[in-house]
C-alpha cells in the first residue's frame, strides 16, 4: 500500500510539473524523488517526495490542492543561483551511495567505503545537487564548494552528560542534516560524554543518525536496527557503523575476529557491498550479480555466457566452483571509470 501511495503521489507531481511545460521529468522509486529541468535550467533539480507524503491531512480535494501549491512553488524558484554570492549559504553536504542514480554528473568525492560526499543547495522546497559545469558559472572550484558547504553545517552538539551508555537518536526536520556531521572532522568525538562512552554512530536513512557508546549494550541491538532501516528505506545509506579516528575523521567502527562484534559488522559491510553493486548494476549492461552467502560473505556470479563485469568480492562462483576472489583476481583486469569498481573477466578461468 505504501508502494502504491508513493507511485500515486509521483504521478501527481509528474502530471502538474507537465501541465506547467516541464518536459524534463523522470520519478525513481528507489529513492522516491522526481527529477525534472526547468526551463531555462542546465542543471535537473531532484524533489524528494517524503515530505509531501507525510502531510495526509485533509481531503482529496485538499491534498490535491496542497499538491498544486507546491509545484507552483518549485516552479517560481526552480533551479540554482546564478550567483556564487548567492549560493554559498545555501550549500549543503551529503553522504550518498557512490552509485547515485538519480542525478547527472553531480560533484562528489569519496568519504567512506561506498559512501561519497556530495553537495546539494538547499531551498524551501528543492534540494538540488550541483553539477560539475556549475562550478564555471560560479567560478569558484570545487575544493571551495565542498568546505563552504561544510562550514555551513551547525556542528550542534548535545547538552548534558550521560550516567551511562545512551542511544541518542537525531531525526532530521529537513534543515539540520543530521548524517552529513559525519562530514564534519571531531564532531562524532565531541559527543562522548552525552552518550557515555566513545561514540558509534550509525546513519541507516537520510533522515535519521543513532548515537551510542562502545561497548554499550545498546550497540548489537543498533546494528539490526540499522539493517532494518537501511533496507526498507527509499532514502537509505548505509547500515554499517562509525567512529572517529585519533585525527577526528570519521571511520568504519572496526571488529577484527575474536571481537564480539565481528560477525555484526562483517554482516552490515556485506549488506552495504551488495546494495550499492545492486543499485550500480542496474545502469550497466554487463554488470555480474553479487550475493550474500550465509549472511556474512559477498559471492560474485561469473557465469560462462553470462555478465562479466565483477564486484569485488569474498568469493566467486564459476560454474560450479567457488572460489576465493584472491585466487581469481590475477585473471582480471579494472574497469575504467566505475563507482564502486569492476573488473572485467574477459577469459573463462581454467
Amino acid at each position: 500500500m505504501r508502494r502504491v501511495a508513493r507511485a500515486r503521489l509521483a504521478s501527481q507531481v509528474i502530471r502538474r510539473l507537465r501541465r506547467a511545460g516541464v518536459r524534463d521529468v523522470r520519478y525513481h522509486a528507489a529513492t522516491f524523488s522526481v527529477r525534472f529541468t526547468a526551463d531555462g535550467e542546465a542543471v535537473p533539480t531532484v524533489l524528494e517526495l517524503d515530505g509531501l507524503l507525510a502531510d495526509r491531512s485533509g481531503g482529496r480535494r485538499e491534498r490535491r490542492a496542497r499538491v498544486d501549491r507546491f509545484v507552483a512553488g518549485l516552479l517560481r524558484t526552480p533551479g540554482l543561483p546564478g550567483d556564487w554570492s548567492e549560493a554559498r549559504s545555501l550549500l549543503r553536504p551529503v553522504l550518498r551511495g557512490r552509485s547515485l542514480a538519480d542525478v547527472e554528473a553531480p560533484i562528489r568525492r569519496p568519504a567512506l567505503p561506498f559512501l561519497a560526499e556530495f553537495v546539494v543547495v538547499d531551498q524551501p522546497d528543492t534540494m538540488t545537487y550541483v553539477a560539475a559545469d556549475q562550478l564555471a558559472a560560479w567560478g569558484v572550484p570545487a575544493d571551495e564548494v565542498f568546505a563552504v558547504a561544510r562550514g555551513n553545517l551547525t556542528g550542534a552538539v548535545l547538552q548534558g552528560v550521560a550516567d551511562e551508555p545512551v542511544v541518542v537518536q537525531f531525526v532530521d526536520d529537513g534543515d539540520a542534516y543530521w548524517t552529513s556531521h559525519l562530514l564534519l572532522d571531531g564532531w562524532l568525538g565531541r559527543l562522548t560524554e552525552q552518550v557515555g562512552g566513545v561514540p558509534v554512530a550509525f546513519a541507516p536513512e537520510r533522515g535519521t543518525l543513532l548515537v551510542t557508546a562502545d561497548g554499550s549494550r545498546h550497540l548489537p541491538e543498533l546494528f539490526g536496527q540499522a539493517e532494518k532501516v537501511y533496507t526498507t528505506s527509499p532514502r537509505a545509506i548505509t547500515p554499517m557503523a562509525y567512529v572517529s579516528d585519533e585525527l577526528g575523521h570519521t571511520v568504519p567502527y572496526a571488529a577484527p575476529p575474536g571481537h564480539p562484534l565481528h560477525d555484526c559488522v562483517r554482516r552490515a559491510e556485506a549488506v552495504l557491498a551488495v546494495q550499492e553493486y545492486g543499485r550500480q548494476a542496474r545502469l550497466l549492461a554487463d554488470a555480474a550479480e553479487l550475493l550474500l552467502v550465509d549472511g556474512f560473505r559477498t559471492r560474485a556470479v561469473w557465469a560462462r555466457n553470462g555478465p562479466t563485469l565483477l564486484p569485488a568480492a569474498d568469493e566467486v562462483l564459476i560454474a560450479d566452483t567457488v572460489t576465493p576472489w584472491p585466487k581469481v583476481l590475477p585473471q582480471l583486469h579494472p574497469a575504467a571509470d566505475l563507482d564502486p569498481p569492476r573488473w572485467h573477466g574477459t577469459r573463462w578461468p581454467t
